[in-house]
């Protein structure tokens, strides 16, 4: 007799059989996974604001959405705080980055609108752009020419709608900057607004970690997304914007309306993030010395360009070689995990090393002697 599931089974033998089938994976071995760049999930003050905060009769979940009885002064807290903070008019609190981006892209840009965005950008970017109503075209990644051109295109057959430019500050998998001064001057020249993705700079960039985009925040044609989850070490995700486009999210914006409102209690740890980034800039220097001495020393022993950040990619190519390369170095207790298709193109298999505190520079230069050494071998098999 046939499995009910016998679709499912197939799928996943076929992703078996092209070696792309996924599986979780314990934490361990040293931290060159997580994006938790500034130790901050588990550091000290982060447990006692928490604590504080159930002591005082924080609830642990908001019981409801944000529309009904799920709004809790915590969240309110945050979000004035957090648009002190980045410089915005108003910031709205959501569950997660995907649900962020999603919300943002499902939503704001309306029928008869042009949405350009990076080739490069975000999966859940992509899905918002589906589930919207917007056209939407691909520019080349970090191509600020190929962007003008596809709204100079856009314009030229007749269309008069609305442009919006979806971007990251930093890439996730390439670890790269967007040229944002250059983008923002084409968003001015069509009267478009910029989306700005923060995940990976919140924390790590700009004054005070406000992100690559700081600059620009709170101009009316400017919208940011700065994920609480990464360097921040707690989780939900922060979409700071003109007041009037967070009304809309809250009147019109599905993934928000429909959807339980985040725990106060994660309201309560991102506030405190916030307030780290301020007080302790220490660890942001001490990040920013690691990416320093890490990219050079990538580059001198392993041969491999550094990205310039703390997310360093280390293309192998082949997907089976790029797994065995990382079951190796995770066998020497370094957690570094493998990325292949589709989350990047097909051919780009990869290392993705990312630098957190959760390791010290003595450990990162043993990190990469290991790497450098296992290179070597992969070359000469």
């Amino acid at each position: 007799m046939t499995s009910i599931y016998e679709v499912y089974e197939d799928a996943l033998a076929a992703l078996e059989q092209r070696g792309r089938k996924r599986a979780l994976a314990p934490r361990r071995g040293l931290d060159f996974a997580s994006n938790d760049y500034l130790a901050l999930s588990e550091a000290p003050e982060m447990r006692r604001a928490l604590h504080e905060a159930l002591e005082r009769g924080v609830a642990v979940g908001a019981g409801a959405s944000r529309l009904l009885r799920g709004n809790h002064p915590e969240h309110e807290a945050l979000e004035a705080e957090a648009a002190a903070f980045f410089g915005a008019e108003r910031a709205l609190f959501l569950g997660g980055g995907y649900v962020a981006n999603f919300a943002l892209l499902s939503t704001l840009p309306q029928r008869g609108d042009l949405l350009v965005y990076d080739a490069l950008i975000h999966a859940s970017s992509h899905e918002g752009m589906r589930a919207g109503r917007a056209e939407h075209i691909a520019a080349a990644h970090n191509d600020a020419g190929a962007i003008e051109d596809a709204i100079a295109g856009w314009r030229t057959a007749g269309n008069k709608g609305r442009v919006w430019i979806a971007v990251e500050s930093l890439y996730s998998m390439d670890g790269d900057r967007a040229p944002l001064a250059d983008i923002i001057a084409i968003a001015d020249r069509h009267d478009g607004i910029l989306l700005i993705d923060e995940a990976h700079a919140t924390g790590v960039f700009g004054p005070e970690g406000r992100g690559l985009g700081a600059d620009y925040e709170g101009r009316e044609n400017v919208i940011s997304v700065h994920t609480c989850g990464k360097a921040l070490g707690a989780s939900g995700a922060l979409i700071c914007a003109p007041a009037v486009l967070c009304d809309f999210l809250v009147n019109r914006c599905r993934a928000f309306i429909y959807a339980t409102a985040p725990s106060p209690l994660m309201a309560v740890a991102v506030g405190t993030a916030l307030s780290l980034l301020r007080s302790q800039p220490e660890r942001r220097a001490r990040l920013h010395g690691l990416i320093e001495m890490a990219n050079r020393r990538l580059e001198a022993e392993c041969g491999v360009p550094g990205s310039g950040s703390q997310i360093l990619p280390v293309i192998i190519g082949p997907d089976a070689e790029t797994m065995a390369l990382a079951a190796r170095l995770q066998a020497r207790g370094l957690d570094i995990r493998g990325i292949r298709p589709p989350t990047v193109p097909e051919g780009t298999a990869r290392l993705r090393i990312a630098l957190t505190l959760n390791v010290n520079e003595a450990q990162t230069a043993a990190m990469l002697d290991a790497l450098a050494e296992e290179m070597r071998g992969l070359a000469a098999a």
